[in-house]
């Protein structure tokens, strides 16, 4: 199989957002079953959310939200971009499998976990970090349109919000989602297939 064979996948996520979880380990069992590279990119749902109308509950998430990002965000300036994909599984295992309360001290383990330093975890406060952020927020959020979330995949040119699913598919049922998407995306005027969603996130 040479390069060209196989697809590239863009993937835009935010650490504390559960469905962009639950899709991420959803496109880590594509990679196995299918040739496919992904490239991995923070997003904001601080940021999506600015000036918007949420609910208490959800707002104190977000008043907490931009910590982790920044610090992905200062560990790929730091480290490269090969440091996305393992700082956000470290993360968001403790998030959300763990059930881990997004403090320092949690993300201090994420970091040390894949051999990055403990001091990265200061850049939680850092809103000198907020411009790049946004930036790489941009470059998937408006191929997909602001009235979404996350998570975000762009792949032959065309961006979607999603898959939204619980729980995870594994194997070749995980292939066969992802073929799906590669159809949808190939179909010229494809906007959208949605119901209302009746389980909660099944991180198993």
């Amino acid at each position: 199989m040479t390069v060209t064979d196989r697809e590239r996948a863009d993937f835009w996520f935010d650490p504390l957002c559960p469905w962009a979880w639950i899709a991420s380990r959803w496109m880590l069992e594509v990679r196995r079953v299918r040739p496919v590279d992904v490239s991995w990119h923070v997003m904001s749902l601080a940021y999506l959310n600015e000036g918007r109308e949420v609910d208490d509950e959800y707002r104190a998430l977000l008043e907490t939200a931009w910590g982790p990002v920044r610090v992905v965000t200062a560990a790929v300036a730091a480290h490269g971009e090969e440091v996305t994909e393992p700082l956000y599984s470290a993360l968001g295992t403790r998030f959300h499998n763990e059930k881990r309360p997004n403090e320092p001290e949690t993300i201090v383990e994420a970091l040390r976990e894949v051999g990055l330093p403990a001091s990265l975890a200061d850049a939680a406060g850092d809103r000198a970090l907020d411009d790049a952020i946004r930036r790489s927020h941009h470059a998937g959020m408006d191929q997909v349109g602001m009235d979404v979330g996350t998570p975000v995949i762009s792949v032959k040119g065309v961006a979607f919000f999603g898959p939204v699913v619980s729980p995870i598919p594994r194997g070749e049922d995980a292939g066969r989602l992802w073929d799906g998407v590669l159809a949808v995306a190939g179909t010229d005027g494809f906007f959208e297939l949605k119901r209302t969603r009746t389980r909660e996130p099944i991180f198993d």
